[in-house]
């Protein structure tokens, strides 16, 4: 049976005479002298009770989730964080209430209502909320206020897979930026031991809280800047979503994307994905993969080195007795080798023979070809060419005078007979006959018709003109 206490009707430890009790907010009374001491346990069932007494009934609270992870019972275990103050609440929600789609809404970032009743967890010493259902609110403001500016991040490009270097295969030294106190640093240095050894360089920084994004930017900077480090882990374990904040930061996310070298973000665990990750040449689950992709592991390379010297020894020696067999069937064939030697010197001399005959013959042909253009080259010499080509003016100078004359002689024949024409068909010779021709305006006179009496006419006779006047103009009957 629980312990149930009604603390509104009655106090129910004797506490000693210097306690006090303030009722209603009025002035103190004095209580019964005498203090009980209580146990850990009876002191949490007490609470318990008080809070089962105070809600009777299941409430509803609202607010964003953090820190959500299921458990290996099945339950679903959360906190609850007020949006406006700084106030949280645990919550957990048993398997038998659990859904798949409240499963899919218990996300870190997500602003939730939850139907719950409150009760007091005496085996941690804590409040908390025990749910029954769980209803969508939207998107938390510090989710929203990341998406926001992943999206602003994004849109400038610090995040395209083309501004991605590639991680160095044996880096000189390896800087790593983290706590110096945490257990990132101690996880790299025994991969590095394990793998072989590697040149190490720790700026240490502060990893969460406030200011640790600009004091994580501050030393990414610096340990880039010292010569030899080719590559940077920046990395931090596991938190809540709270402790993982710094790696969100813009100040960080800028730092990272313009760093000097490649750039390793192992921060927290697979799940967490900071916007650093985003930024980062390459993202590591945790900081020992991390290690793991940078530093080379000397043993496996020895053991590979030396799996390929005894592959390349087994080739060599497969090689040399493939060729060793080859010459033996080689000399087998040949068998005697001043024989094969001799065969070869007659083809040799045979060869002799041919190339003289040909060279020969070749010869006595070109000669023979020389001597043809040789004198087909004397016909068109230029000397005999100008002296024929001179013959040929000469003769055609004397045929074309020749033309001339014979052409001048025939226009002068045609331009006499033409002239005789032209004299016997003028109006002139007409008028040497005793004709003459009247005109009125410069225009003849061809009938009665054209003059009248009174007008001024112009008559042309042989040797000269006569101005007259009409007097009458009469038509033949």
């Amino acid at each position: 049976m629980s312990d149930v206490i009604d603390f509104e009707n009655e106090f129910p430890f004797p506490v000693s005479e210097d306690a006090q009790v303030i009722e209603g907010g009025g002035a103190p009374r004095e209580v019964p002298p005498a203090l009980t001491v209580l146990s850990v346990s009876q002191l949490g069932k007490a609470l318990r009770s008080a809070v089962d007494v105070a809600f009777p009934r299941a409430v509803l609270v609202r607010g964003e989730i953090q820190n959500a992870k299921p458990s290996s019972s099945g339950h679903l275990y959360f906190t609850l964080k007020d949006e406006e103050e700084d106030a949280i609440a645990d919550v957990v929600v048993y398997k038998t209430n659990l859904t798949s789609a409240m499963r899919e809404l218990v996300k870190d970032g997500a602003r939730v209502r939850v139907r719950a009743r409150p009760t007091f967890w005496v085996p941690r010493g804590r409040l908390q909320l025990v749910g029954d259902r769980v209803e969508d609110q939207g998107r938390g403001a510090l989710l929203e206020a990341l998406e926001k500016l992943k999206e602003k991040l994004r849109a400038e490009g610090l995040f395209e897979p083309e501004r991605k270097r590639a991680i160095p295969a044996d880096p000189r030294v390896i800087g790593v930026v983290t706590s110096a106190t945490g257990a990132v640093i101690h996880d790299i240095a025994r991969v590095a031991n394990r793998r072989g050894g590697a040149h190490v360089l720790l700026m240490s920084a502060q990893v969460q809280g406030p200011g640790a994004g600009e004091r994580l930017a501050r030393a990414l900077k610096l340990v880039s800047r010292v010569r030899g480090v080719d590559v940077v882990i920046l990395g931090r374990g596991g938190g809540s979503r709270d402790d993982l904040l710094a790696f969100s930061e813009e100040v960080l996310v800028r730092a990272v994307a313009t760093c000097r070298v490649p750039v390793i973000a192992a921060v927290g665990h697979d799940e967490d994905v900071p916007l650093v990750d985003f930024a980062a040449d390459a993202r590591a689950a945790t900081p020992s993969q991390a290690a793991e992709m940078v530093v080379p592991d000397r043993a496996s390379r020895r053991r590979l080195v030396d799996k390929q010297s005894k592959h390349l020894e087994r080739a060599m020696l497969a090689f040399v007795a493939r060729r060793r067999a080859s010459m033996q069937s080689v000399a087998h064939k040949l068998s005697d080798p001043r024989l094969a030697i001799a065969s070869w010197q007659q083809k040799k001399d045979e060869l002799d023979t041919r190339l003289s005959r040909v060279a020969t013959e070749l010869t006595r042909a070109r000669t023979k070809s020389s001597h043809a253009l040789s004198r087909r080259l004397a016909l068109v010499h230029p000397r005999a060419v100008l002296h024929q080509r001179r013959a040929e003016l000469v003769r055609l100078n004397a045929q074309l005078e020749s033309l001339m004359v014979s052409k001048v002689d025939r226009a002068r024949s045609s331009s006499a007979r033409a002239i005789a024409s032209l004299d016997a068909l003028s109006p002139l010779a007409v008028l040497g006959r005793g004709y003459a021709i009247a005109l009125k305006d410069n225009s003849p006179v061809r009938a009665p018709t054209d003059v009248k009496k009174g007008d001024i006419i112009l008559v042309r006779v042989a040797g000269g003109r006569i101005d007259a006047k009409v007097i009458g103009a009469h038509e033949d009957e």
